[in-house]
């Protein structure tokens, strides 16, 4: 394979091709969670034509969220060792490869390989990297781009609900699965878009540089099976591992997965089961699906919004804080659900539940990069998604059980609700107590010597709030030593 030219920037440029970077992420968006999220369109008449109860037929949207989460960490691997083109446009040819073996399926055990497997793979070779793509294009307006290029996400929903509906309708749901195995090859054009763009921050450390160098010089002389070839490839695959997957060992990072982990608990189950709880309570199939439409335009108003907002100087500084926000309110939005029995009633839980999903899903990427910077934003991105995997494998049957069982969708939706509520009530309580440690090191500072923190304007005390930064996980009183001495 010829070698990408890769473009030179010592910064992000903010724009240019940037923006045609946006509309690739904008189109990935749309052939891959979109798609996923129209597959509960198809629930009812899988639940029907294969005779088989809620669980059972919510594996099919489980299993296509959870490979598509499971494998992103794929992903990014072959998006950062061949090239982003390669890796998205591999997984365009997967996913439609899967959903028109899935049009011919013949059991609920076919569509789970096929639309289940093979789709979800072929996502998960697009999502992470179109998404980190958009990152090492933007900095100063990172989250306007991104509230774009996610939007797609619900565009998608809101153009593909009604539109599939009348395909099933039309030519049944192997027809309708068989013109979206077409619409998704369209991630491979999506892939050849994306240009390959080289940072001052992405190239190797000094010392790791050297270490390489040196024992590459040593190679001169040795055959391509010796040990001293082996012990140099391990060498430097361990630097290079080390260096992309370093942030795994940061606190913040780790309270961000666990958070996350009942943030895609909650979520999921919603876009399996709206449909069908419409449909219970008296809706028809065609309101039903309008009431995707509706989560999927609103999903849009959401991300591009909220993106726009956090943005501003005034909100520069508290996107974090806003996740949180986003979070907890489409927890609220759950506990209310199965109160809202009618049409009049779920038009505006869809335009509520809509705009604060757009709007966190906006935000991820930005509190990831907040978290780990933009050179490891890829990797990061891609254990951020892997995490989603579980939640979204087992969430779904896990409310489909609750409904057999218990006959009503009450039991599955409080369960959701209270599970995104303690993902935001988790890293609020995280970010407090990392302020109060900061607080409290800056007032030791201040007490151990006075005289050093007059003279220097305050210094000192921000010094130890950088250490905490760096070294998190030392005890206050070796940080406050340390620069005392």
């Amino acid at each position: 394979m010829a070698k990408v030219n890769r473009a030179q920037y010592t910064s992000p440029p903010d724009g240019g091709w940037g923006w045609m970077i946006v509309a690739a992420c904008f189109l990935v968006t749309i052939c891959t969670r979109a798609v996923t999220r129209c597959i509960s369109i198809f629930f009812v008449e899988f639940q029907t034509y294969f005779a088989q109860d809620y669980a059972q037929t919510a594996w099919i949207h489980s299993i296509v969220d959870c490979m598509t989460m499971l494998c992103a960490p794929l992903g990014s691997v072959v998006s950062n060792h061949l090239s982003c083109q390669v890796g998205i446009m591999l997984g365009g040819l997967l996913a439609s490869t899967g959903l028109i073996l899935g049009s011919f399926a013949t059991s609920l055990k076919h569509l789970y390989l096929t639309l289940g497997v093979l789709t979800g793979l072929g996502f998960a070779l697009c999502y992470s990297p179109a998404i980190a793509m958009v990152g090492k294009y933007f900095s100063r307006r990172k989250a306007l781009a991104y509230g774009i290029a996610m939007s797609g996400s619900g565009i998608g929903t809101f153009i593909l609900a009604p539109v599939v509906q009348l395909l099933i309708e039309q030519f049944s749901w192997r027809g309708a699965l068989l013109i979206l195995g077409g619409l998704v090859l369209n991630l491979c054009v999506c892939g050849a878009l994306m240009r390959p763009i080289s940072l001052k921050e992405d190239h190797i450390t000094p010392e790791q540089n050297h270490v390489c160098r040196t024992q590459k010089q040593d190679l001169k002389w040795a055959s391509p099976c010796s040990p001293l070839t082996k012990e140099w490839v391990q060498t430097c695959l361990c630097c290079s591992l080390q260096q992309e997957y370093s942030f795994l060992l940061m606190s913040d990072f780790v309270v961000l997965a666990i958070s996350v982990l009942f943030m895609a608990y909650g979520c999921s189950p919603l876009f399996v089961y709206l449909v069908p709880y419409a449909l219970s309570v008296g809706v028809s199939h065609q309101q039903a699906a309008f009431l995707m439409s509706i989560l999927g335009v609103i999903d849009i108003i959401g991300n591009i919004t909220f993106g726009w907002l956090t943005d501003r100087r005034c909100l520069k500084n508290y996107q974090y804080v806003c996740y949180l926000f986003a979070v907890g309110l489409d927890g609220l939005c759950y506990l209310c659900l199965p109160m809202l029995q009618s049409l009049p009633l779920l038009v505006p839980f869809s335009c509520t539940f809509g705009y604060f999903d757009g709007a966190y899903v906006t935000l991820i990427p930005v509190v990831t990069a907040e978290i780990v910077g933009t050179t490891s934003l890829s990797s990061a991105l891609g254990v951020v998604y892997f995490l989603h995997a579980v939640p979204y494998l087992v969430s779904p049957p896990i409310a489909g059980w609750l409904v057999d069982t218990t006959g009503s969708y009450t039991a599955a939706f409080l369960l959701c609700g209270f599970s995104m509520i303690f993902s935001s009530l988790l890293l609020g309580f995280a970010r407090l107590v990392r302020k109060m440690k900061k607080t409290e090191l800056r007032i030791l500072a201040k007490d151990s010597d006075p005289k050093l923190q007059l003279w220097t304007n305050g210094s000192v005390a921000y010094s130890v709030a950088r250490e905490l930064d760096q070294k998190d996980g030392e005890s206050v009183a070796t940080a406050v030593s340390g620069y005392n001495t």
